[in-house]
C-alpha cells in the first residue's frame, strides 16, 4: 500500500541550528532521505493544513507569541475521522487536505509517519502518543476502537467519567508521554462529554552544531510598538543554508544527524504580512531557493508555553458541521448525536545554546448533542518579531510552526 508522510507545520522551534566557529565547511553532512520521491509529493500536499492552521491562528492571536504543532491537531483529527460520515467526513477530509486518497490510504499514511518520523534520527528524540478514553457504561463502534489501535497505535480505556479520577488519569498519560512539558489537557468533564480523543508529542533535538555558551550575552530584542525588552542572545557564525528575498531572511539550522532542522524567518517588514504569504506554492518555491552560504547569526533563547481553544479556528477552515448537531459521527456511536464539543491544544517550547525542546498535546472532546541566495557573506540578527517552523528534512513535513513576537512573555 502506498506511503504517506503526513506533514505538518507545526512550528515549533524557533530558530536555527547554529554551529560553532569552528564549523566545517559543510554543515549538513551526506544525507540519504528514506522516502521516494512519490512520498515527498504526498507529504507536500498535506503540508497545506499545517499552513492554513497557522495562519488562521494568527488571525485569532496577532498579537501574541503563537506555537503549535499542525502535526498534533492533525493526528487527533485523524483518529476521529474514522468515525465521521457523510458531509461531516467530507469537511473534516476537506480541511486536512487529504482529498485524493481513501481513508485506507489515510490511515496507512498517518500509522506510515508514526513509524518514519519516531525512527528517522538516533541523535533525536521524537516521541508520538495517541489515545481514546471513553465512559464506560456505553457501548462505541469495535470498528472504529480496532482501526485507531491498529494505525495510530491508540491506547484505548473506559473510564468512569463521573469520578474526578478520571480526570487524573488523562492527565498523567498526557504528562508521561510530554515528559512532563504538559501535566494537563483537561480540567474537567461535562456531564454530556462521551470521549476523549488525544495526540501528545515531545520532541528533543540537540543542533548539530551547538552554541558556545560564551558567546551568549545580554541583549534586547525590539517589539511591534518599536520599544525594546532585554533577552539573552546566542551567536554563531558558519555555513548555512540562508535564503534572502524582499519579505524575509531565513536560516535553516539542523538538528542531530540533519533528519530535522530548524528554519527561521526573519521578516523585513510586518510579521502579520509575512504570515499572510505562507502558502503551498510559496513555501515550496521558498525551500527550492535556499542555497549554502557563510553568515553570522544572533538567536535569543526563549522558552514559552502556550494553548489555545481550536474550535473557532477549524470552524472557520470549514468544519463547522463536526461541531453542530447535524454532525455524523455514527461510526463511533451508532445511535447518532454525537458531535465536537471542543479542541484543546497545548504545547511548549525551549530553545537555548543545546538544542531545543518541544511538546504538544490535542484533545478532541466528544459529547452528546443532549445529555444522556547571492554571494558574499550575510548577517542575521533575529532580535525583532519572527517565525520559525520544526520540520524533518525526508519530505518536509512540518511538525511545529509559532511565531515570537517577546521572548520574555
Amino acid at each position: 500500500m502506498k506511503k504517506f508522510i503526513f506533514s505538518l507545520i507545526v512550528l515549533a522551534i524557533a530558530l536555527l541550528f547554529f554551529k560553532c566557529k569552528d564549523q566545517l565547511a559543510d554543515p549538513y553532512g551526506i544525507y540519504t532521505p528514506p522516502v521516494t520521491n512519490a512520498e515527498k509529493s504526498i507529504a507536500s500536499s498535506s503540508g497545506i493544513f499545517g499552513l492554513k492552521l497557522f495562519k488562521t491562528v494568527n488571525d485569532y492571536e496577532r498579537d501574541k507569541n503563537i506555537f503549535i504543532s499542525p502535526l498534533s491537531v492533525s493526528m487527533a483529527l485523524g483518529m476521529m475521522l474514522n468515525g465521521a460520515n457523510g458531509n461531516t467526513y467530507d469537511s473534516m477530509k476537506a480541511v486536512l487536505q487529504l482529498n485524493g486518497l481513501n481513508q485506507a490510504e489515510i490511515n496507512e499514511a498517518y500509522k506510515n509517519l508514526i513509524n518514519i518520523l519516531t525512527n528517522i534520527d538516533p541523535k533525536v528524540v521524537f516521541n508520538i502518543a495517541n489515545s481514546i478514553w471513553y465512559r464506560n457504561t456505553m457501548q462505541f463502534q469495535q470498528d472504529f476502537i480496532n482501526t485507531n489501535k491498529t494505525y495510530f497505535n491508540a491506547e484505548v480505556s473506559g473510564l468512569d467519567f463521573s469520578s474526578p479520577e478520571s480526570i487524573n488519569i488523562i492527565n498523567n498519560w498526557v504528562d508521561q508521554n510530554t515528559k512532563s512539558k504538559i501535566t494537563q489537557i483537561i480540567s474537567f468533564i461535562p456531564e454530556n462529554a462521551v470521549m476523549f480523543l488525544i495526540n501528545a508529542i515531545y520532541f528533543k533535538g540537540d543542533w548539530k552544531y551547538q552554541f558556545n555558551k560564551d558567546y551568549t550575552k545580554d541583549d534586547f530584542f525590539t517589539i511591534s510598538d518599536n520599544s525594546k525588552v532585554p533577552c539573552k542572545m546566542m551567536e554563531q557564525e558558519g555555513n548555512y543554508k540562508y535564503l534572502s528575498n524582499d519579505l524575509f531572511q531565513a536560516v535553516d539550522l539542523p538538528y542531530g544527524d540533519s533528519s530535522f532542522s530548524m528554519i527561521v524567518f526573519l521578516p523585513k517588514q510586518d510579521i502579520n504580512s509575512l504570515i499572510s504569504q505562507f502558502n503551498d506554492r510559496n513555501w515550496n518555491e521558498w525551500l527550492n531557493s535556499f542555497s549554502l552560504k557563510e553568515g553570522d547569526i544572533w538567536l535569543p533563547k526563549f522558552e514559552l508555553n502556550y494553548e489555545i481553544k481550536l474550535n473557532d479556528v477549524l470552524k472557520s477552515m470549514g468544519m463547522e458541521i463536526a461541531f453542530s448537531r447535524s454532525a455524523d459521527f455514527t461510526k463511533i456511536y451508532s445511535p447518532g448525536q454525537v458531535y465536537i464539543s471542543n479542541v484543546k491544544h497545548k504545547s511548549y517550547i525551549k530553545v537555548d545554546e543545546e538544542g531545543t525542546e518541544a511538546a504538544a498535546a490535542t484533545s478532541v472532546e466528544i459529547s452528546l448533542t443532549s445529555s444522556t541566495g547571492g554571494t558574499g557573506k550575510f548577517y542575521m540578527r533575529i532580535d525583532k518579531p519572527f517565525i520559525f517552523v520544526i520540520k524533518d528534512n525526508s519530505a518536509n513535513s512540518l511538525l511545529f510552526i509559532g511565531k515570537i513576537i517577546n521572548p520574555e512573555l
